[in-house]
């Protein structure tokens, strides 16, 4: 008998998805002077427990590269989040802005740090739906 069968819900709560690029450009030598790996290594360590963090081949915005892409959670879309779209991100004080701002709740439920303004882009219409849906 499953847990479910068991009236118990094991489903987890709606998180906050981030998603950030590692593919033509982000997360390459393209970028000199960033530690990739440690980037990423952070952004899963720092919100493994509240977000989930995954690595896509390429969001085709490189001329924005590092790009990270904060998506509310359910709640968070609830109050009025959308995506947020961040790029440039290749210091790691704007990695930790972020994990801040996540770890707060995200696009809806908290304000992001005021930093992270300068980060924030829209991509085309084409590049945000294959993101976004």
């Amino acid at each position: 008998m499953s847990r479910r069968d068991k009236g118990h819900d094991v489903r987890p709560a709606p998180r906050c998805t981030v998603t950030v690029c590692r593919g033509c450009c982000c997360g390459t030598a393209k970028i000199p002077g960033v530690g990739h790996a440690s980037q990423l290594a952070a952004l899963k360590a720092e919100l493994g427990p509240v977000a989930q963090v995954r690595a896509v081949n390429c969001l085709d915005a490189c001329e924005q590269a590092n790009v990270i892409v904060v998506q509310p959670s359910s709640a968070g879309r609830a109050a009025g989040g959308r995506p947020v779209w961040l790029g440039l991100v290749n210091d790691p004080d704007a990695t930790t802005d972020i994990t801040t701002w996540v770890r707060a709740g995200g696009p809806g439920l908290s304000d992001p740090p005021e930093l992270l303004g300068l980060y924030e882009f829209s991509p085309s219409r084409r590049v945000r739906r294959a993101v976004e849906d």
